[in-house]
């Protein structure tokens, strides 16, 4: 892992921060790219400031689910002779609500964000690491990836992509020397909830979250160890593989039950 460069989206807070901080004491140099600017020179500055780490942190504050922002990062970084060694694609949102009731807008972004910035992100470094025979890629999904899910239609639907799209591009890689890893959080204590507006929801009301530190360093150590699929604690696990067994049409109303708000 030394004098290896590692690329962090949604780096400011929550996953993506942890990733970042376990990152700085193995990586030369860091990329933390997310919206905003003065988070993001506030966790530069705490990177660089721990005594055990020598890393240089560089910062890219830009939207990833505004049309291009993929292709600027990945020129930027070109024009400064970097390459990138480790991609953690864990930027994402989300929406409560019915499909028919949520803003268009909201749900457009969350494709771009959540699928179509991963995959072209993925795309534009994946290149270089099989031309160098070394490469890390871990694309952060859910457990929400493994059914589908009422009144989150679009998030759940966009997380089985990632899982899907990383399970047969690592198949893919083999022998490339370039492993990619998608990592499926269960519940996390992060800002995600927040800004989806599920405080309220049965999920985080019956079920403690996990901490977002725990989660990263979970999916930081699948990553050293070319695990593909890393599904987060054990009722998580649970929870994967049992929608795996319970007939598919029940699985809808199991999951809009958990989302409904605690008060309905």
């Amino acid at each position: 892992m030394q004098n290896k460069t590692a690329l962090i989206t949604g780096a400011s807070g929550g996953i993506g921060y942890e990733f970042a901080k376990l990152l700085a004491k193995d990586c030369a140099v860091l990329v933390l790219v997310a919206r905003s600017l003065d988070r993001l020179l506030e966790v530069k500055k705490e990177l660089e400031s721990i005594s055990d780490v020598s890393v240089s942190v560089m910062t890219i504050a830009k939207d990833l689910s505004k049309p291009g922002v993929a292709e600027e990062i990945y020129r930027e970084l070109k024009n400064e002779n970097i390459s990138v060694d480790i991609l953690i694609n864990n930027a994402g949102i989300g929406n409560l609500g019915k499909f028919a009731d949520t803003d268009w807008q909201k749900d457009a972004e969350m494709i771009s964000l959540n699928i179509v910035a991963l995959t072209h992100l993925t795309k534009l470094f994946v290149k270089g690491m099989i031309e160098r025979r070394s490469g890390k890629i871990v694309n952060v999904a859910s457990t929400a990836a493994f059914q589908p899910g009422p009144l989150m239609a679009v998030y759940y639907a966009s997380k089985a992509y990632v899982l899907s799209f990383s399970e047969a591009i690592a198949n893919e890689l083999k022998g490339t020397g370039v492993n990619v890893t998608v990592l499926c959080p269960g519940p996390t204590a992060t800002g995600f909830v927040k800004a989806a507006a599920m405080e309220e929801s049965r999920l985080f009301k019956i079920r403690r979250p996990a901490k977002a530190v725990d989660v990263a360093r979970y999916g930081y150590e699948a990553m050293i160890k070319g695990k593909t699929v890393a599904i987060h604690g054990i009722i998580s696990k649970i929870v994967a593989f049992s929608t795996r067994l319970a007939p598919r049409h029940i699985l809808p109303s199991i999951y809009r039950r958990i989302y409904e708000n605690v008060r309905s």
